[in-house]
């Protein structure tokens, strides 16, 4: 472990030597090492897709479309708009420093560790990264070691093809990321589960070093009665078997309309056949649970007494079938915590001052999804309720937006990315004024006179 430590110290060494060198300041050398990892990654699909599949039962088709093609478009959107966005930008100059000009500059934050996460291995480690190179960062990018097939391949795919004073990715588990923290980093950004940002924020304020952490939570979905059935069924189970519900922004639980059950809950059941099949467990589409431990767990919050639809698995093969549990209660032990698989509970409200009541009495959720045809009653819960982000008639697709900033709130996480929000995450923004020598008012110079204080008011407020 002291030789483990000696090489950690050396890393951020390194990857703080080579930062001040200001080779990464250049904007064409991003772009640069931008398209060059895009090269690297499209070059060596078939071993990320591979190893991918021995993790999660993953298709490729569903790598790329949940997973690499994310991470593509986040590094061609910062090749096309880079230098728009760390050019100096021009800010108005008040009258109390005229003439002069004000601008700020764009600078990046320096060493950065970027802690990923096993449900989406290769799109919440990379993204983030590529939004680090973007900024003009060294990063040190650290994979979930649940997810061991994939974090092995990036580190090899990045690692084999990058200096580590400039990019590399560390491997291990909970000892090596403990010693990674604590290295004086300028940026910190984890993807992960709340207890867990707990103690990376923790850490982290021991050299004051900012965190972004992505957390999650249990995101609502709220359908009223008025919803077109067909479609809110259709995208509800898309985005919540989507693999195998292992997202952090998949609706967690249904909140129904009184008078919808009958029709949604058969839309429901059309709909997952339609999505996986009559047989889920043969099916292409719907990857398996991580692990022994996260299946058990999953297991365990399944009441067969409340299941509608589903509800068996098997054990060796680590597969959960689509399930849906009718005649859900908040006291419900699958109401007590994320449920993070493939599992769908409903509860039925018949007033709206209630479901807004119960959101808000919980912890703040990553995202929030309705469906609906009332705007008055959709606005209300927009303006009332406090989310990381969401949809209107949809699920999960909001984060696929690059121009909307993806993020939590609350216990659901702090700071966001995604395109520009990715770039001003990993960047500092220097204020300059700019004071001409020509002319220099005695205003503000002793002595403190009566008219100056007026005449400071009249040009100040």
């Amino acid at each position: 472990m002291e030789m483990q430590k000696n090489n950690f110290r050396k890393l951020v060494q390194l990857q703080q030597y080579y930062f001040n060198g200001n080779i990464t300041k250049s904007v064409d050398f991003r772009i640069a090492q931008l398209k060059k990892i895009l090269a690297v990654l499209k070059a060596n699909e078939s071993v990320l897709d591979e190893a991918i599949y021995k993790d999660f039962r993953k298709s490729s088709f569903e790598n790329y479309a949940t997973e690499l093609s994310l991470v593509y478009h986040e590094i061609n959107l910062a090749v096309k708009n880079l230098k728009v966005w760390a050019k100096r930008q021009r800010v108005n100059t008040d009258w109390a420093n005229t003439p002069g000009k004000s601008y700020i500059i764009a600078e990046p934050l320096g060493t950065t560790l970027v802690i990923g996460a096993w449900n989406y291995p290769y799109q919440l480690s990379l993204s983030p990264m590529v939004a680090a190179i973007a900024a003009g960062n060294t990063v040190i990018v650290k994979p979930s070691e649940i997810s061991l097939n994939s974090s092995h391949a990036m580190a090899k795919i990045i690692n084999d093809n990058f200096e580590p004073q400039y990019l590399h990715v560390v491997e291990g588990g909970v000892e090596e990321t403990t010693e990674l923290l604590k290295q004086k980093f300028d940026k910190i950004f984890y993807t992960g589960s709340t207890s867990v940002g707990k103690i990376i924020m923790k850490a982290a304020a021991v050299n004051l070093c900012p965190v972004v952490l992505e957390l999650g939570g249990k995101s609502p979905c709220i359908v009223f009665k008025d919803a077109s059935m067909k479609i809110a069924a259709k995208r509800i189970v898309w985005a919540k078997f989507l693999n195998g519900g292992q997202t952090c922004v998949a609706p967690d639980y249904i909140l129904l309309e009184k008078g919808a059950k009958t029709k949604f809950v058969a839309e429901l059941k059309r709909q997952i056949v339609a999505v996986v099949g009559e047989h889920p467990e043969e099916s292409e589409s719907f990857v398996r649970i991580i692990n022994p431990r996260h299946f058990q767990r999953l297991v365990n919050l399944i009441d067969k007494e409340k299941v509608i639809v589903g509800g068996n698995y098997l054990k060796d093969d680590l597969y959960i079938a689509p399930t849906v549990m009718d005649r859900v209660s908040f006291e419900d032990e699958v109401m007590q915590e994320e449920i993070f698989g493939p599992i769908l509970p409903i509860i039925e409200f018949d007033s709206l001052d209630w479901t807004i009541s119960q959101i808000k009495s919980r912890p703040k959720p990553l995202a929030l999804y309705i469906f609906g045809k009332n705007k008055k009653s959709i606005n209300r819960i927009l303006f009332e309720v406090s989310f990381g982000g969401g949809a209107v008639n949809d699920a999960v697709m909001h984060l696929s937006n690059s121009n909307l900033p993806f993020g939590g709130v609350g216990n659901s996480g702090m700071g966001n990315y995604h395109g520009k929000y990715g770039f001003d995450t990993f960047s500092h923004f220097k204020s300059i004024l700019d004071k001409s020598t020509l002319l220099e008012p005695t205003i503000k110079y002793a002595p403190y006179l009566s008219w100056k204080r007026k005449l400071l008011q009249k040009l100040i407020e």
